[in-house]
């Protein structure tokens, strides 16, 4: 069996599953609060900076979660392309919240992690038999 960064990838997985559903609460909250906005007069632009926030946490979670499922391999070059997709929206992520910012620091070791980690070598086969 091959090894692979288990532990950069649940990491990262949970914190991508944190970011989107933080974001999901945003917009449930421009659902509750946006029509509050409207009705105290000038603050009618909170309803679109909620909408705006959410779409925007939403599409980081689903992003920061493409990250994590790439870090899932024994590939080298994936789970480094996964690991900086993780870190750099992990980070972005922290306009909608980022996760309850724990979901940010999860990202965050769970993208060191995989950036830092070096599959073992393989042992060389045995000679053959004279």
């Amino acid at each position: 069996m091959a090894e692979k960064p288990t532990a950069a990838f649940i990491l990262s997985l949970i914190g991508a599953i944190l970011i989107l559903i933080d974001g999901l609460w945003v917009a449930v909250a421009f659902s509750i609060l946006g029509g509050l906005g409207f009705m105290l007069p000038g603050f009618e632009w909170i309803g679109g900076l909620f909408l705006i926030v959410a779409v925007v946490a939403i599409i980081l979670g689903i992003l920061t979660l493409i990250g994590a499922m790439m870090m899932n391999t024994t590939n080298k070059d994936k789970v480094r392309t996964g690991s900086i997709l993780v870190l750099v929206f992990s980070i972005i992520s922290l306009i909608g919240g980022g996760g309850f910012f724990i979901g940010f620091i999860l990202c965050l070791i769970g993208s060191i992690l995989g950036l830092t980690w070096k599959p073992t070598a393989a042992a060389p086969p045995p000679p053959p038999p004279t």
